[in-house]
């Protein structure tokens, strides 16, 4: 009998301490995070809500889905700017997308640049701004009157190749492979974006009795491949180019890619995860990450794991453990499917703890740092019950996106002459932009009943206000009710990296 009482009481001491850490996980905030939304283009699914849409009402739903993540403390928006041969921007090597004007090759009226204001309003409310671009889609769908003259379907149509009901470029062609970090280039070069990012779409997932004819381009460059590594090649040479050119162009912009959550199936490979998936990236895609990552071709992976934390064909928790223990040279987030919630089959979905018990496993691998979810209508005045959880639990408080992996440095701030300008009366002051630093952000931290500030305390960060364009400095106004009777507050720098400086401490009087 004792000896079961023994086993009992063991059995009572590990239900506990699991209890004990589950609830640790939940009241724990870390100070970087990556927390991001993608906001979708195409088919209008996320924004414009209508391609019909004036520009005034086009401004105001975007500033409701920024504002929306901003309340939830979302610190990344990763927004899709060319989706099918198009762009939401003013290019030599696209047309404007009808997404945005409902003609293709339309612009705004009133004219106006949708890429530089929004990275302007992302930036503004301190999040980092992603520009996704799908690389080889050519179109929706075969109806390609719709298209503009200036679409690459009619300027080069020996780069298509139809595939299903869509038409795509042929990834095997170098003069494709040119055009397309072309495009990449003009983005990087003329805008003030922190990070390129393609999803998932590199060769299309397969269809049932159709072949993606490219036995040409196989005859003429194969080189005595297979077909399926001829195609692997093809695509890891775009990544490979793409990212050297990022780099040389803007060293601190990140390149980063949303593949589909299953590398290969174990049942193909030994390597592979625990899966029963239909398509995986290797075997159907053609897309490598391991390769990558082994190369470091790229900044950050977000394998996208859109399913729930135990389905038996492709186990949330098993993918995250399996993209942690393979993760190499390269930041690792994990993509959710938060458009599934109260909409799949799957009923696990239905359960608002779905998301946020996913958030909660995903913090216990030290080097996965963070989650993105697809997409930014899934809470936007929808499932509040979901996001009533995540404000009270896992995103109580503010956090920083990590810092650009491979660049982290230790910042020194040469400050400015009269750098704070403090206002005696009141907890407000201007910030000048720091000398021979290249900085984007100012950070504020303050605590209340006169405790002590702890910048790496994230539910003490009371703002963090972005340096405008020609702008050198900013205006810091706290709210009393943050500072409670304090009469500091502490102030740092956040470079183009994501690096932030050692604080500087502001006294005032209230």
């Amino acid at each position: 009998m004792k000896n079961y009482k023994h086993i009992g009481l063991l059995i009572l001491f590990l239900l506990l301490s699991v209890l004990n850490v589950k609830a640790q996980i939940q009241v724990t905030n870390p100070k970087n995070e990556f927390r991001a939304v993608w906001i979708a283009t195409v088919v209008n699914i996320d924004w414009p809500k209508s391609s019909i849409d004036n520009v005034a009402k086009q401004k105001a739903d975007f500033i409701e889905i920024l504002d929306t993540y901003k309340k939830l403390n979302y610190n990344a928006v990763i927004v899709q700017i060319r989706s099918v041969g198009d762009a939401f921007y003013p290019s030599q090597y696209a047309p404007w997308s009808r997404f945005l004007t409902g003609k293709e090759g339309n612009a705004p009226k009133p004219y106006f640049d949708p890429l530089a204001w929004m990275i302007a309003e992302s930036h503004a409310r301190g999040f980092e701004f992603h520009a996704w671009l799908n690389p080889y889609r050519a179109t929706m769908d075969l109806n390609t009157a719709i298209l503009s003259p200036q679409h690459d379907f009619y300027k080069h149509p020996e780069w298509m190749i139809k595939y299903g009901e869509k038409y795509y470029y042929n990834p095997a062609l170098p003069e494709v492979s040119d055009h397309l970090i072309d495009i990449v280039d003009e983005v990087v070069k003329n805008y003030d974006i922190d990070a390129i990012h393609f999803d998932d779409y590199f060769y299309p997932y397969r269809i049932k009795g159709e072949v993606f004819n490219d036995i040409a381009s196989y005859q003429k460059y194969g080189t005595g491949l297979s077909i399926e590594n001829f195609r692997r090649s093809n695509v890891n040479n775009l990544v490979k180019n793409i990212s050297i050119s990022i780099k040389k162009i803007k060293p601190w912009v990140q390149f980063g890619i949303s593949p589909f959550g299953v590398w290969r199936n174990k049942s193909v490979d030994p390597k592979g995860s625990e899966t029963e998936a239909g398509q995986t990236n290797y075997d159907d895609l053609f897309a490598d990450p391991i390769a990558w990552m082994d190369n470091n071709w790229i900044d950050y992976l977000v394998p996208q794991l859109y399913w729930s934390v135990n389905h038996p064909k492709a186990s949330y928790s098993k993918l995250l453990r399996w993209w942690s223990e393979n993760s190499k040279n390269t930041a690792i987030y994990i993509g959710n499917g938060s458009y599934k919630i109260n909409a799949d089959s799957d009923k696990k979905w239905s359960n608002p703890n779905e998301i946020p018990d996913q958030i909660n496993i995903t913090r216990t691998y030290k080097n996965v740092q963070g989650n993105a979810f697809f997409s930014a209508k899934s809470f936007l005045n929808k499932n509040q019950n979901v996001t009533k959880l995540l404000m009270e639990n896992q995103y109580k408080y503010p956090a920083l996106p990590n810092v650009v992996p491979n660049s982290v440095k230790k910042m020194v701030i040469v400050p400015s002459a009269n750098n704070i300008l403090t206002n005696p009366i009141s907890s407000s002051f201007n910030v000048k932009y720091p000398l021979y630093s290249k900085v984007r952000y100012v950070m504020v931290y303050g605590a209340k009943f006169n405790s002590k500030i702890d910048i790496k305390d994230p539910s003490q960060i009371i703002d963090k206000i972005a340096f405008k364009e020609n702008i050198d400095t900013v205006a810091v106004v706290i709210p009393n009710y943050k500072l409670d009777k304090n009469t500091s507050c502490a102030i740092t720098f956040i470079d183009f990296y994501g690096n932030e400086s050692e604080p500087t401490l502001v006294n005032f009087t209230l």
